[in-house]
């Protein structure tokens, strides 16, 4: 028999987790402060606990998956964790999971970031970052690996929300200029599906094939000249901003971008190559 689980939480993300271990045949307690949400999981055999309490006494894997940091403090407040595996999958920032896994210390303490969508859960597309106890990532990745392929990343318990959020920028950064870019097409009521098929995404896959030369650059050196250097493609940054405002659209997604730039040849940057703004941000950020 499979060992139990425990679930805090029954949103869309914190259901789909249920239902992932439910499908793997792992005995689930599941609690939600709302009783009731997410009935559905009555069907597939969900054992419902009254209090959070009472849920984290049944299993000695809990796992979390609240709206906000501030609520896990609140609900984890007085348990006893004695002989627990806590693993904490709601968003959170590194510092915010540093200060749970301090607040959870008679635990052993997982912190995780999801890279997916509820819909996800349980499919081979997905994985989660896992960070904090090494012991405890051994005792259970069979039984994470149910919910997505486990990636651990390091017994600071920062470590996987900062893993989570560096994607996720990557990820709205990208976003924001296709969604740039597909306003730019729209106001020449261009369509939208034939510009992204045709246009859009084979040029943003091509860009990103650059991406492991700009790592590469940052660990060891440039090997090269950069082939477009910082300070060209500054000068000719004004012509994305002057063009949208032409057309009507609001550049604010596209101008930090051209700010970076014109810093960098300011500080001396305008031969290198785009792996050079990295360190102008650190500089910036202190």
């Amino acid at each position: 028999m499979k060992p139990p689980v425990t679930v805090l939480g029954l949103g869309a993300m914190g259901t789909a987790l249920a239902r992932a271990f439910l499908a793997a045949g792992h005995p689930t307690i599941v609690w939600n402060r709302t009783p009731g949400r997410s009935p559905e999981l009555d069907a597939l055999g969900a054992t419902r606990a009254t209090t959070a309490a009472e849920a984290v006494a049944a299993s000695p894997l809990v796992v979390i998956c609240l709206l906000v940091d501030a609520t896990v403090h609140s609900t984890m407040e007085g348990i006893d964790l004695t002989g627990k595996t806590v693993v904490n999958l709601t968003n959170s920032t590194p510092d915010q999971a540093r200060d749970t896994a301090k607040l959870l210390d008679a635990a052993e303490y997982l912190d995780g970031g999801i890279m997916a969508v509820p819909a996800m859960i349980g499919g081979s597309a997905a994985f989660i970052f896992y960070s904090g106890s090494a012991a405890a990532f051994e005792q259970h990745r069979d039984t994470l690996a149910t919910l997505a392929r486990p990636e651990y990343v390091g017994t600071d318990p920062g470590l996987a929300a900062l893993h989570d959020i560096a994607l996720l920028t990557g990820m709205y950064g990208m976003f924001a200029g296709a969604i740039h870019a597909l306003a730019l097409a729209g106001s020449e009521q261009l369509p939208a599906g034939s510009f992204t098929n045709r246009f859009l995404l084979p040029w943003l896959t091509a860009m990103l094939t650059s991406l492991p030369r700009i790592a590469k650059d940052l660990d060891d050196g440039p090997a090269e000249p950069a082939g477009s250097n910082l300070a060209m493609q500054a000068a000719a940054y004004d012509n994305l901003i002057d063009a949208s405002v032409a057309q009507g659209v609001d550049p604010s997604l596209v101008v930090p971008m051209g700010d970076l730039l014109r810093k960098a040849v300011a500080g001396g940057y305008g031969e290198a190559d785009l792996a050079a703004l990295v360190g102008v941000l650190r500089t910036a950020a202190g």
